[in-house]
């Protein structure tokens, strides 16, 4: 499914990743850990084609994306859901539209767009938020919306960077039992943690980085 070769990104000022070869599995579930700065964040937009490599090879789902053309970008993002730390959601649209959004982008339907929805509200438990702003939600609730809107489109490639980083142990739980919900039904999933509770209870393959080098 997703398959990096001696993968390498430099900044001006810092390489952010040195020598990177990494292999997930289609339907497996793996954190990146590995302290401030170790290069997480990196790894998942250089897949999510949010940053370019400067050097190896990338295959997601069979395609080299370091020779994507920037056209192709959009289609390539479809099948991806990233999920944000700072949950990126619209401010002035409610929590169903911003889910809703997702939606529209890929051209869906007005009723199946409803239905998908609330469908989705529901698995996250804020049906009864649909039509709240997201300041008015608190830090979980939001970064519940955000899944959700991640989840929408059952991509088959989900990303997630920090996804528990400004939240409570017990909704932290929560959410990762969201991301396992969708992995038991088929998709890839990368959430990028620094928080070794989460490992220790939700036991997943782990990958280590460590100033930009995996380590274990």
């Amino acid at each position: 499914m997703i398959q990096l070769y001696h993968v390498y990104k430099y900044y001006s000022n810092y390489q952010a990743l040195i020598d990177v070869s990494l292999k997930v599995e289609k339907g497996e579930f793996i954190y990146i850990t590995g302290p401030s700065g170790a290069g997480k964040t990196t790894l998942l937009s250089i897949i999510f084609c949010g940053v370019k490599a400067d050097q190896g090879q990338i295959l997601v789902n069979g395609k080299n994306i370091l020779k994507i053309r920037d056209s192709d970008i959009p289609y390539h993002r479809r099948e991806i859901g990233v999920v944000f730390q700072d949950f990126k959601l619209l401010p002035k649209k409610t929590v169903f539209e911003n889910i809703a959004f997702a939606q529209r982008v890929i051209g869906v339907g007005s009723k199946e767009i409803k239905r998908r929805v609330w469908m989705t509200l529901k698995m996250v438990g804020l049906s009864h938020k649909k039509d709240i702003l997201p300041l008015r939600l608190s830090g979980g609730e939001q970064q519940r919306v955000a899944i959700a809107r991640a989840l929408i489109n059952e991509p088959p490639i989900i990303l997630a960077d920090e996804p528990t980083g400004n939240l409570d142990f017990d909704i932290s739980m929560e959410i990762i039992k969201l991301f396992e919900g969708a992995n038991a039904k088929g998709a890839t999933v990368i959430v990028a943690t620094h928080n070794r509770e989460i490992l220790k209870r939700n036991p997943h393959r782990v990958v280590k980085l460590n100033r930009g080098r995996v380590v274990e």
